[in-house]
């Protein structure tokens, strides 16, 4: 029997069926968790947060956390999971716009707390650069191991 892989929109829809969870966090990893329990969102949970940004801001991986968190009232957001379905996110909506759909989630608003772009986003920190770029924002190339940057990046955040 041949296995069918899940397309992207699939996998974004159909989380595992025990998420979302708060797990409490081992006191050995509670100060780099950065508190007491941690929140495992869905990946919709994550696409909805990014659908609220509008065209020519930002938000960064940082303010997702919190504001996930504070939907559940935890203490912080897994970040390794959230990095997991941030892939999930910009391969679905790349996979919606092949479908023909004109309203996408817009992942390439979506910057790492230093400004800096993401390289496991669909097309990479390259494409992720035409996308801000197209929007009116100064994308700084990367140097050596560094991905790129948005110049300036905290004036276009979204307030919390």
């Amino acid at each position: 029997m041949a296995y069918k892989h899940k397309s992207w929109r699939e996998k974004l829809e159909n989380p595992p069926a025990e998420l979302p969870k708060v797990v409490e966090v081992p006191e050995r990893w509670r100060k780099a968790q950065g508190g007491r329990n941690v929140l495992v969102p869905t990946p919709l949970m994550a696409d909805k947060e990014i659908r609220t940004v509008r065209k020519g801001k930002l938000i960064t991986v940082g303010q997702i956390r919190q504001r996930l968190a504070r939907q559940l009232k935890a203490d912080s957001t897994c970040p390794m999971t959230l990095g997991i379905f941030f892939r999930i996110i910009s391969e679905a909506a790349e996979e919606d716009r092949q479908n023909g759909k004109k309203r996408i989630a817009p992942y390439w608003r979506v910057v790492k707390d230093d400004g800096s772009l993401n390289p496991k986003f669909a097309g990479g920190a390259e494409a992720q650069a035409a996308r801000l770029r197209g929007e009116g924002h100064t994308v700084i190339p990367g140097q050596g191991k560094k991905p790129p940057r948005v110049d300036g990046f905290e004036k276009a955040l979204v307030k919390d």
